[in-house]
């Protein structure tokens, strides 16, 4: 991965989370979209959350492979430096990869590199996937993240619902950065994952 990249990553992100801070997008408002994968969630209890949704024009099965195809997360997501899965097979409940993305500086954390180790606890293929995992960087601990996704058929082509939390005394110390930055990250994402698909 080029210096370049990740500079442009990291700026981009923080460029999000300025927009974020300065009131130009907002979180998501609640949706109808399936809060659950296999009857499991996000944390309710948690103080950092953000959700998000978008229609992509692809055949779902294009949809779920890009997004469940973690080792070729790289190809189309800028933010994701590496991503390498810790065991073999198709991705399935009890499965996990680790990866690593930038991560902005803020008021009370340096810019860092986030690695992140997350385990499936649910999938259903083609329908809904649930991992968590730490994220741990020089100077910045997410003690936990959920992130949920679901994968619904609509008319033209596939509404995708995502939400995440996290937990930890470092993020919890700002909430509204930390909310900022996680919900830049997930709109960024979804907006590659539909670039991709849509390609």
């Amino acid at each position: 991965m080029s210096n370049a990249r990740v500079r442009t990553a990291a700026v981009t992100v923080s460029l999000a989370v300025a927009g974020l801070l300065a009131g130009t997008v907002t979180p998501a408002q609640a949706t109808t979209a399936p809060q659950q994968c296999r009857g499991q969630g996000v944390d309710p209890g948690a103080r950092i959350r953000y959700q998000s949704d978008i229609v992509i024009k692809a055949p779902l099965s294009k949809v779920f492979k890009l997004q469940t195809d973690v080792e070729r997360w790289t190809e189309w997501q800028s933010p994701v430096l590496t991503a390498k899965r810790l065991d073999h097979g198709a991705l399935r409940t009890g499965s996990r990869f680790r990866w690593t993305t930038p991560a902005p500086a803020t008021p009370t954390t340096p810019e860092t590199t986030l690695e992140i180790t997350s385990t499936v606890r649910q999938l259903d293929r083609g329908s809904c996937i649930l991992w968590t995992g730490p994220a741990i960087g020089k100077g910045l601990r997410i003690d936990e993240g959920i992130h949920l996704w679901t994968f619904t058929k609509v008319k033209g082509g596939v509404r995708v619902h995502t939400a995440e939390t996290w937990t930890g005394a470092q993020v919890e110390a700002d909430i509204p950065t930390a909310t900022a930055v996680l919900g830049a990250g997930l709109e960024a994402w979804l907006r590659e994952l539909k670039a991709a698909a849509e390609a």
